[in-house]
């Protein structure tokens, strides 16, 4: 019995070491991304959330901008302003945002008070935790742009990555039921005359569309954390994004660059503008 308990370590006993941070990592995970725990998380949105949303979606490319700036000074040798650079919050803070940001906070102090936190400092924790925060809302502008994609197929046959490229056919459906519910010789006459004749689609019906389609985007985006967050844990990438920050504040990291979320979220946009300057030039 002595030579066993002499084999098992401090770390194996006490539950320290990789394999208890990966543990803890694990429940923390289920705990907070899981379907209760995201319903919970997301009971913050009803409020200001529904403001802060649709501005953060226009703010959205200012960060890229800042962040690619940021690596491109870190290339020429300024690491000072780079970092300076990649510390500058571009998007305002949603109230979800901002729980989810206190509680892996919580969750890094209890690792320090098991001992098996990082050893970084509390600026650097501060950095690393923000830019995770900001990974799930790209992540989360990903998810609207798959439920925009999905729509855009299922209506109109069509690539739709964006609200842009979605407003033009749901602008031409509206205006061509308008047209044939006021049709004078009745509808059914109506549908004949609209299906050889297109209806008159004014610049302003498309502006409205969009404007009304970006705040319903922007709706979803506030709530796509309930689907999202549920199916990351279960294949997970929250695990792995996690397991990422950690590894971030092992190594004393600054900054982690822009994370590929970002960039992804940011390719939708670019793909949304280049089908609807397509679809103009098309006429």
């Amino acid at each position: 019995m002595a030579d066993l308990r002499s084999e098992i370590t401090p770390e194996a006993d006490t539950g320290r070491g990789p394999h208890g941070r990966d543990a803890a990592l694990r429940r923390f995970v289920r705990r907070t991304f899981g379907l209760r725990g995201t319903l919970r998380l997301h009971r913050a949105a009803l409020g200001l959330d529904l403001l802060r949303a649709p501005l953060n979606l226009l703010l959205a490319p200012v960060f890229l901008v800042v962040r690619l700036l940021a690596l491109l000074v870190r290339v020429l040798g300024g690491k000072r302003v780079a970092g300076w650079l990649a510390s500058r919050r571009i998007l305002l803070e949603t109230a979800v945002a901002g729980e989810v940001r206190q509680r892996t906070l919580r969750f890094l102090d209890e690792l320090r008070a098991d001992g098996l936190a990082p050893d970084a400092s509390a600026e650097q924790i501060e950095h690393a935790v923000d830019d995770y925060v900001g990974t799930r809302g790209a992540v989360a502008e990903m998810t609207t742009t798959l439920f925009v994609l999905m729509a855009g197929y299922l209506l109109f046959h069509a690539a739709t990555p964006g609200v842009l490229s979605l407003a033009g056919p749901v602008a031409e459906l509206r205006a061509h039921r308008s047209a044939v519910e006021g049709f004078p010789l009745g509808q059914g006459l109506g549908r004949l005359y609209y299906g050889v004749f297109p209806t008159n689609l004014g610049l302003w019906r498309v502006v409205l569309t969009a404007l009304a389609l970006a705040g319903l985007g922007a709706l979803v985006t506030t709530f796509a954390g309930v689907l999202a967050d549920p199916v990351q844990v279960a294949t997970g990438t929250h695990r792995r994004r996690l397991q990422r920050l950690l590894d971030r504040l092992d190594r004393g990291e600054d900054g982690e660059g822009l994370p590929r979320e970002h960039l992804m979220a940011r390719m939708g946009d670019l793909s949304d503008l280049a089908v609807s300057l397509l679809r103009i030039l098309r006429g």
